[in-house]
């Protein structure tokens, strides 16, 4: 089973090392972005790593992981013209992208498809108590507050941390993870 993680920053980097630790051996991640010092206080990178391409470096310290992970990188923005081609061969999709509108272009390209998403919604700030799940459809779990997004607060590691762990968790849950160990 294969999962795609469009996006490498926080929630992407943490998803990705908390499925790694998890046993996932098969992960496709894809990002465009560079490691500025900012990333640092929420995103599984190191300083040493600066300037160095997201998607090289999440596989760098993913591989230290687990050295005999299968991960193929893109390095390269999505679009609505490339993203069923970069992403069909994949079982199940965690969404990662800073923006509303691509959040909504992975939804509207994959929902029919079957795969299982999950994605997030309301990530900023510091409060954590309104930290909920909801589902919509058959595949489309979404993990967040709902309200404080990053367009209006900061992000702090804490919380994007237990949304990421929530969404490794259910990628393990209802991608049959668990059952299987």
């Amino acid at each position: 089973m294969k999962i795609g993680i469009l996006g490498a920053g926080g929630i992407g980097s943490n998803v990705a090392v908390n499925l790694v630790r998890s046993g996932v051996s098969n992960l496709k991640i894809a990002d465009f972005d560079r490691i500025e010092n900012s990333n640092l206080n929420r995103q599984f990178y190191f300083h040493d790593q600066i300037g160095k391409s997201k998607v090289e470096a999440l596989r760098e310290n993913l591989t230290r992981i687990a050295p005999n992970l299968e991960i193929e990188i893109i390095d390269k923005k999505i679009e609505k013209n490339n993203i069923k081609d970069l992403f069909f061969d994949c079982d199940i999709l965690v969404e990662a992208f800073d923006k509303k509108e691509y959040k909504t272009l992975l939804v509207e390209e994959f929902y029919d498809s079957n795969k299982l998403i999950v994605s997030a919604s309301g990530i900023a700030h510091h409060d954590t108590d309104n930290i909920h799940t909801k589902k919509f459809g058959e595949n489309l779990y979404v993990v967040g507050d709902f309200k404080k997004g990053i367009d209006k607060y900061k992000t702090y590691s804490p919380k994007v941390l237990i949304v990421a762990s929530i969404m490794a968790n259910l990628v393990m849950n209802k991608g049959g993870y668990y059952e299987k160990n």
